[in-house]
């Protein structure tokens, strides 16, 4: 249950007194959506729905709300969206945006207000605490004739034409900061970076330091053949976009590199990406290089690049962060470099849940990510910290190990590979996790095999069907 249902009569008193004012509910949940209405129209306000992003946005130009309670993760456009989008409408419309999430990290807090946000409710909400900041915020409205929405298509990608099954390189494994030296050597010390290739495309997640030596491989494999490739981006933080100004093939005017990412605070997916190479930071800016590049912020959550399906699922960590589940020929991986799971049966002691009803509100998310992954071939997953490790950062946006080896099992994964190796763990120390892990595997009897990821271990995962068959 994801909303503490009743209200005294002091608080519905407050919300009688005076013309009924009109409140948009965006939440992609219907459960959620529907008691945050019950509440609202209980208190005498008027209620429009709308179920993802770009319906609300478009609820929000035709209907001039006063009020937008609006989830922050979302498909069809998240949080972070809705307020940049309903903030470019002043000063011919100015709504009271109050962002409502099961994230309690202050960053995204903060990254809220930055976008426009007049306030922030964590999930579960009460009703009481609801209408109070109903009561702060409501606005007098400035009605007037929003401007029109511009639909702008997306480009469909065009494809590489060499490869087929699904194969995936491992070009850097590390979390946070890259960690070169001999104690790294056997596992890499370069920030996150997968290569996948599978049908006539080259998928690369993330962009962290290890998208330099993936460049250099693929200048020596294709010389100056062109290149068409797509970088899926899980998130912006900087270990997993700092490559980016070091990757060579975007320094040759043959090669077309389209990014894909989420990132939905204020400055959008384009600023965030330009800023890192701007003067003083680089010599050379983003829009400078050769190479045809192409940055789209993304607000579905599945398409297809080619014969590829990709869905996503918004990870628990900092900021907008999601995981990626790519599909091809009857395989399947995923990628989740970034994520701490919300529940555990086994959560350490001294996890201390915030309030009531959280821990039902994670469990059912948590539900949501073992439906997401079912099956799934591959899961290349964050386990930054072991058991011990993860005691002292709970609440951090990182993975624990022995809950990532319960998840792949009840997930029913069939190779699970370690990732987002801390920056202060050894080879020694990493093995020691792996060792662990199928300690853990052996004890509930499972089929799971478990590795850590390591600089340049390849996968091959042969075709089990014609896709489209």
């Amino acid at each position: 249950m994801a909303v503490w249902r009743g209200s005294n009569y002091a608080w519905r008193q407050a919300f009688t007194m005076g013309p009924a004012k009109t409140a948009l509910v965006i939440d992609d949940d219907p459960e959620f959506r529907n008691l945050l209405a019950e509440i609202l129209r209980q208190n005498q306000w008027r209620v429009l729905l709308a179920e993802d992003g770009e319906q609300g946005i478009q609820s929000a130009k035709e209907h001039l709300p006063d009020v937008v309670l609006c989830d922050l993760l979302m498909a069809h456009g998240n949080g972070f969206q809705v307020c940049r989008a309903l903030r470019a409408l002043e000063p011919i419309h100015r709504p009271k945006i109050i962002v409502a999430s099961g994230s309690d990290f202050p960053a995204d807090r903060q990254a809220a207000f930055e976008a426009g946000a007049d306030d922030y409710l964590i999930k579960p909400i009460r009703s009481a605490d609801l209408l109070s900041v109903l009561s702060r915020v409501t606005p007098q409205s400035n009605r007037l004739e929003p401007p029109p929405v511009s639909h702008a298509p997306n480009a469909a990608p065009r494809a590489a034409s060499w490869t087929e099954g699904l194969r995936l390189k491992f070009w850097g494994v590390r979390g946070s900061i890259p960690t070169p030296g001999p104690a790294t050597v056997e596992y890499g010390g370069n920030t996150s970076c997968v290569e996948v290739r599978a049908a006539a495309q080259i998928i690369i997640l993330d962009a962290g330091t290890g998208l330099r030596p993936l460049g250099g491989q693929l200048l020596a494999e294709f010389g100056d053949q062109p290149l068409e490739l797509t970088l899926l981006l899980t998130h912006t933080h900087w270990d997993h976009i700092q490559g980016l100004p070091f990757f060579p093939l975007v320094y040759r005017p043959q090669n077309q590199l389209r990014i894909l990412g989420y990132e939905g605070a204020r400055p959008g997916l384009d600023a965030v990406l330009t800023s890192q190479m701007e003067s003083p930071f680089f010599p050379i800016g983003l829009s400078e290089v050769p190479a045809n590049i192409k940055i789209e912020e993304l607000k579905n959550l599945e398409f297809h690049l080619g014969q590829v399906r990709v869905q996503a699922f918004f990870a628990y960590h900092p900021g907008i962060c999601v995981g990626y589940r790519l599909s091809y020929g009857g395989r399947s991986l995923a990628f989740f470099p970034d994520n701490e799971l919300r529940y555990s049966e086994n959560r350490p002691a001294g996890h201390v849940t915030p309030q009531a009803g959280a821990a039902e509100f994670a469990r059912n998310e948590h539900r949501k990510l073992i439906e997401f992954l079912r099956g799934t071939d591959v899961l290349i997953m964050d386990t930054q910290y072991d058991r011990e490790e993860y005691q002292a950062h709970i609440g951090w946006g990182h993975g624990c190990l022995d809950e990532v080896i319960e998840l792949a099992l009840d997930s029913q994964i069939k190779h699970l590979f370690l990732f987002h190796h801390d920056p202060d763990h050894d080879d020694a120390k990493i093995s020691q996790m792996v060792s662990h892990a199928r300690q853990l595997v052996g004890q509930r009897h499972g089929p799971l095999q478990v590795e850590a990821a390591r600089e340049g271990l390849v996968l091959e995962l042969p075709v089990l069907q014609v896709q489209g068959a």
